[in-house]
């Protein structure tokens, strides 16, 4: 386990004051990062809270996993790298020149 924790199912008006506040009865938070949409700038519901050693991470989500906060019961377990969670982003686009299509042997009718 590392020392950034994911919280999950966070109403979408908590702000990061109000994360920091519930996490640091648990030792020094680091750093708080409330994920937003990247078009509309909302926020996505959930968040990253980063304390300054694991042990802090470790108690800090064992009291508060499942624990309410804005009407919504939270999930907090501790972050997976981006490989690990399946969120890699590798897209690869198909040939988009003329007549690319049909000489993949692809027909639309």
């Amino acid at each position: 386990m590392n020392s950034k924790l994911y919280v999950g199912n966070l109403a979408f008006l908590t702000t990061e004051t109000e994360l920091r506040a519930a996490f640091e009865p648990f030792g020094t938070v680091t750093e708080v990062e409330i994920a937003s949409d990247r078009y509309s700038g909302r926020p996505r519901g959930f968040a990253f809270v980063t304390f300054a050693s694991e042990e802090e991470s470790k108690i800090a989500a064992a009291k508060l996993n499942g624990s309410a906060m804005g009407g919504r019961p939270m999930t907090v377990n501790a972050a997976k790298p981006l490989e690990e969670s399946g969120g890699t982003k590798q897209f690869s686009s198909p040939n988009r020149r003329a007549g690319a299509f049909h000489a993949r042997g692809k027909r639309r009718h």
